[in-house]
């Protein structure tokens, strides 16, 4: 009589630990997938909105009108609009106070970049420690039912007077397949988290350095407006303050 070795057939006859740990694997792999497809998209996302940004930032505009244009849709913000936004707004109120040193006002926009630019990291690396704790914890799980099945088809084949490969093929095979799942549900997670990681800090270190630039750019405009006379303290060519007086 041919054995049925089917991949559900091996379920319904596994143990129950076994069982239970192809159910926890499936779940996790599920679970697992969803992860990688959902940061896969934001990271994606990401780095296309730092290059429109830039773009937009280097193409000459008044700093104001693009932090009044970002303004108006504030909530749906994120990266480097978010990041630019939170800044200039901190800049804005500090150099509203004309007493104010130049170096409060830079210290001021700096504490503001660091806290925005911790939660634009936090947010590109979030669920990434959920695809290392599963890339290294599936294969053990999947190991464990791997000998848990092997010990209870070897208990099982002890009870019985003569051992043939029948009796013994479907208690190995469907203990095997606990470690197949195991490997099933690592493997991408494992591959994903070093890809989401690398492009998560490539990332990372664009904001940093565009949070430096504008440090710069906008120390430079405060120390100009200072110099100037009441008269000349515009950015704008039209005669438009584009900052506070």
């Amino acid at each position: 009589m041919p054995i049925d070795l089917t991949l559900w057939n091996l379920f319904l006859h596994a143990s129950g630990v076994v069982q239970s740990v192809m159910v926890l694997l499936f779940v996790v792999s599920i679970f697992s997938w969803t992860v990688i497809l959902q940061r896969g998209f934001v990271l994606r996302n990401a780095h296309r909105k730092i290059g429109h940004f830039e773009d937009r930032f280097w193409s000459g505009i008044d700093l104001k009108t693009l932090y009044e244009s970002l303004h108006i849709r504030r909530q749906a913000l994120m990266g480097l609009e978010r990041i630019f936004h939170g800044a200039f707004k901190e800049y804005l109120q500090l150099s509203s106070a004309t007493s104010a040193p130049l170096t409060s006002i830079t210290e001021g926009v700096n504490r503001t970049l660091r806290v925005h630019l911790s939660k634009e990291a936090e947010e590109l690396e979030n669920h990434l420690p959920f695809l290392a704790t599963v890339g290294s914890v599936s294969p053990y799980v999947g190991l464990f039912g791997t000998v848990w099945g092997i010990m209870h088809a070897f208990l099982a084949l002890g009870a019985e007077s003569q051992a043939t490969l029948a009796l013994v093929a479907p208690g190995i095979a469907e203990a095997l397949i606990a470690t197949a799942m195991g490997l099933f549900a690592a493997i991408p997670a494992v591959v994903a988290y070093n890809r989401y990681t690398s492009h998560a800090e490539k990332i990372i270190s664009a904001y940093e350095n565009f949070s430096h630039e504008l440090t710069n750019i906008l120390h430079r405009q405060t120390h100009i407006a200072r110099k100037a006379t009441p008269t000349e303290k515009l950015f704008k060519k039209d005669g438009t303050p584009s900052l506070p007086s």
